[in-house]
């Protein structure tokens, strides 16, 4: 990168002004990570100290059975495919409760789009969670499961969503959002959620005091402008709304292990090779600096794997998510053993391994709990990025 543009871009950054499409581009082609790095820490240092966030959750998959095949996705399956599931409702209720005692705050709730699966089934399962773990809030469904939800039951959004609260819904998740740009978009996604109706339910959901997640699916066929793109039509819902406590990045996975059945769901993996831990720390450093107006950015985990998801908390990051169980979208997600479950000690002890103080939230980013950071007093003790 050109000396005078790098100094420029750190001094807006320093500054606190807001950068452009053409200096997200910019950024995205500087190959000085530790530049980026610090820039990033920066700015998540300036919003959240030393501080990086967590929970004690559980991922509910209640069907995989899905009408779209999506080109990236190995989760999805067919009527009548060996594999394929959909939960009663009670055994749904009885995998939340078996994580009761573990003092679990949030249940995550994901599905297929189940073509013929009543509507009802969705508030029902809701109010069944609720009523078996009164304490435990509902981060429930996608943009692309709301439009579903229209669909099937012949109802708007708006009633939709009421009916869902009413069942116990705090906070959509993210999915959905891939890459907004339809140069790409059109490659990778088989339904019919795209940016405008994306934008329309959350919107529509941030209205009804609905705060929850933004993501963005990386490392596929996409470019760092389309990246870049992505971000910034979320910036701009946020600023009209408000509504994104935390913005996730998530690296595209290869199927590694739904393919066991010899059959590869996966489309791209054939012309693609995942995201290097280099451009996946990019991608959160740039996210950091372009993203102005979201409080967090969230490593996930299991889609990063441990090592990559404690540096990433070098890079913008300042939430590890939580200790996630069972999660089945994707699997192993660096092929080396990264772990289906991370308990608390299990993620006080990255956190505190990676420099930072550990503080456990609610999925409203309420202080659950704040717990003794790593020991400055020993010469061996990790730190965080001194800038």
């Amino acid at each position: 990168m050109d000396t005078g543009l790098k100094r420029e871009l750190e001094e807006k950054v320093y500054a606190g002004e807001r950068l452009t499409r053409e200096d997200g581009i910019a950024l995205y082609e500087s190959d000085d990570l530790a530049w980026l790095g610090g820039l990033a820490h920066h700015v998540r240092t300036q919003k959240n100290g030393d501080v990086v966030h967590f929970n004690v959750n559980r991922h509910l998959n209640m069907t995989n059975v899905c009408t779209a095949s999506c080109a990236y996705c190995s989760f999805q399956r067919k009527p009548g495919e060996k594999d394929a599931y959909t939960m009663r409702i009670e055994e749904a209720v009885r995998l939340a409760k078996a994580m009761e005692s573990e003092n679990l705050t949030e249940l995550h709730i994901v599905n297929g789009l189940h073509p013929t699966l009543p509507w009802r089934y969705y508030p029902r399962s809701l109010r069944a969670l609720k009523e078996a773990l009164p304490n435990v809030s509902l981060k429930a469904f996608t943009a692309t499961e709301i439009q579903h939800f229209e669909k099937i039951s012949g109802l708007p959004a708006d009633e939709i969503l009421d009916e869902l609260i009413d069942a116990g819904l705090e906070s959509l998740t993210g999915g959905g959002a891939e890459i907004f740009d339809w140069e790409v978009r059109q490659h990778i996604v088989d339904h019919d959620t795209h940016w405008e109706d994306w934008s329309r339910i959350h919107r529509l959901a941030h209205s009804k005091g609905l705060k929850g997640p933004a993501t963005m699916l990386y490392g596929h066929i996409e470019e760092p402008r389309h990246r870049v793109d992505h971000v910034l039509r979320l910036r701009e819902l946020q600023d009209e709304t408000g509504g994104f406590h935390v913005f996730i990045p998530l690296r595209y996975q290869h199927d590694f292990v739904d393919m066991k059945d010899g059959k590869i769901r996966n489309r791209l993996q054939a012309r693609t090779s995942m995201a290097t831990g280099a451009e996946a720390l990019k991608t959160f450093a740039v996210s950091r600096l372009l993203f102005d107006n979201v409080p967090h950015v969230k490593v996930f985990w299991v889609m990063h794997g441990v090592q990559t998801a404690q540096l990433a908390l070098q890079h913008g990051a300042d939430d590890m998510d939580g200790s996630v169980v069972e999660y089945k979208i994707t699997h192993d997600a660096d092929n080396y053993g990264t772990p289906n479950k991370l308990t608390r000690d299990d993620l006080l002890e990255l956190i505190r391994d990676a420099g930072f103080r550990p503080v456990e939230r609610n999925t409203r980013y309420e202080t659950i709990r704040e717990y003794p950071g790593p020991d400055a007093s020993l010469r061996e003790s990790p730190q965080p990025m001194r800038l």
